[in-house]
């Protein structure tokens, strides 16, 4: 999960109004990468994809109103994303895969099915897999203390370690109190950290040390520090190099042929791996970072990979196929652990729609995957851009319902009436953070939100809470009975105070 200075739910706003005031970049193209898989050439699949295509749907919807499903092309265009490669799976196998665009903005080099993308903290599920291994081989035990079995280093013990210690069950389900939510990588041409500088959160490293700052269990809390915990303890068990035992443990026998946590990324493969963009579109200097933080961050990989890496969870949880985990061990690790965690995957719903997900940002790309444990549906999408993870969501959205997948639509939401001397109230300028302000103005009978001279509409759910239809943001404004109207909260969190 990367780490960024400025405000994430605020940058989030700014990015679903990419492109309303931009110009389309001339580097998308519809071109189509080569597909993978046979069945994608049957007059019945090929329309599925055409209707998939054409058929994304927004995050949020109002009820009653209808909704006019969205090209992918012109979505691209909106988010100026350069390049998405698509892995769908149906009835347990890889029904079609296709990539879309290019590489490299102002390129020509096509998206393929083939074409490398950083999987970023979608690394973690896969990783997690590689350390059960090692549980269903006696070599670790989920409930133990991880200081016996991690040499090079060891968690530090406080006033938070006395009586709970640091497990793999936490480290795996982000229960295990510790610090560190994510990881900003390294610029290509910069010094990147040994493994035991970014625990030790010593230079060059710019994350912080990895520590136990509340009771391990205690409560559920998003760690890749955790996750770097668990690659130096896999290192210090079976005594080889990370990128080296997960090929051989997991990649190869799930068939992720293309797939390498290798960091950097050796130059053989460069020819085959897509560039990473910012919010403007601009390509991230040396066109993507290094992540030392493996398991974390690290894997390189295609949807077609990851589809037939989850494609093994679900046979293997069904008793089908175990090549790389016993039955029960994916059954442990696909059961809710602490507030719909499972051991290194996000999992919720029951009976046909039990699911198992994860999402991913690294610096210039966005993932995310979700797939259903009983039905054998599921699907990939990787972006090469900062802005793809909110088209990931309009992509999956149009293609759960295209197959039918149960509970997975856009949320619905209900339009308030909102007395306009109300909304008059709620025109200003408020300061996010030093020299980020959003500007609310009021047209008509409706606000209109303005950041970097990008606009979006903010639809009434009730007086003072409002939302967007291209994405989950909500904004809220709080008055005091005496000064009226003084801040906003972004997403309940964030606080912007109101200067006029």
């Amino acid at each position: 999960m990367k780490a960024r200075v400025l405000l994430p739910l605020f940058l989030a706003f700014q990015l679903v109004c990419v492109g309303i005031v931009s110009p389309a970049p001339d580097a998308i193209t519809e071109a189509r990468g080569r597909a993978t898989t046979q069945a994608q050439n049957s007059p019945e699949v090929a329309e599925r994809i055409r209707r998939v295509e054409n058929g994304l749907l927004p995050s949020v919807v109002i009820k009653s109103q209808p909704v006019a499903g969205m090209k992918l092309a012109d979505r691209m265009r909106f988010y100026k994303t350069p390049g998405v490669s698509i892995a769908i799976i149906n009835n347990g196998a890889i029904e079609w895969a296709n990539g879309y665009g290019v590489r490299e903005a102002g390129g020509s080099n096509p998206v393929t099915t083939e074409t490398l993308f950083q999987a970023a903290s979608i690394s973690k599920p896969v990783a997690a897999v590689g350390a059960l291994r090692l549980v269903d081989k006696s070599k670790l035990n989920l409930d133990e203390d991880s200081n016996r079995k991690l040499v090079s280093w060891k968690v530090p013990d406080n006033e938070f370690t006395k009586e709970k210690k640091v497990t793999l069950r936490g480290l795996l389900s982000h229960s295990a109190g510790l610090t560190v939510h994510g990881f900003a990588g390294y610029a290509a041409d910069a010094t990147a950290p040994t493994l035991l500088q970014v625990l030790n959160g010593q230079t060059p490293a710019n994350s912080a040390a990895i520590r136990v700052d509340t009771i391990p269990g205690a409560k559920w809390r998003y760690s890749g520090g955790g996750f770097t915990i668990l690659q130096q303890l896999i290192i210090d068990i079976t005594r080889r190099p990370f990128p080296e035992f997960m090929r051989e443990t997991v990649l190869r026998p799930t068939g992720m042929t293309h797939s390498t946590y290798e960091q950097p990324l050796p130059q053989s493969l460069w020819e085959q791996a897509a560039a990473g963009h910012q919010p403007d579109g601009g390509v991230v200097k040396g066109k993507w970072h290094v992540y030392p933080e493996m398991a974390a961050a690290g894997l390189w990989t295609t949807p077609s990979d990851l589809a037939r890496f989850v494609i093994e969870l679900q046979k293997s949880k069904a008793g089908k196929s175990n090549k790389v985990l016993s039955q029960q061990t994916t059954g442990q690790m696909l059961t809710p652990q602490i507030e719909g965690w499972g051991l290194g995957l996000a999992v919720e719903g029951t009976g046909r729609a039990a699911r198992f997900s994860h999402g991913g940002a690294n610096e210039g790309f966005r993932c995310q995957f979700i797939a259903y444990t009983e039905t054998g549906q599921g699907a990939v999408v990787m972006t090469n851009s900062d802005n793809g993870g909110q088209l990931a969501r309009e992509i999956l959205i149009g293609i759960a319902k295209e197959y039918g997948w149960p509970e997975y639509a856009p949320k619905e939401k209900v339009l308030a009436s909102v007395d306009p001397k109300i909304l008059d109230a709620y025109a200003g300028q408020y300061e996010v953070a030093p020299g980020i302000n959003l500007i609310v103005t009021k047209e008509g009978d409706h606000l209109i939100g303005a950041a970097g001279g990008r606009r979006i509409e903010l639809f009434p759910e009730s007086e003072d809470k409002f939302f967007a239809v291209t994405t989950d943001l909500q904004i809220q404004f709080v008055r005091d009975d005496k000064a009226g109207v003084t801040h906003l909260l972004i997403d309940g969190k964030t606080r912007a105070k109101k200067l006029k």
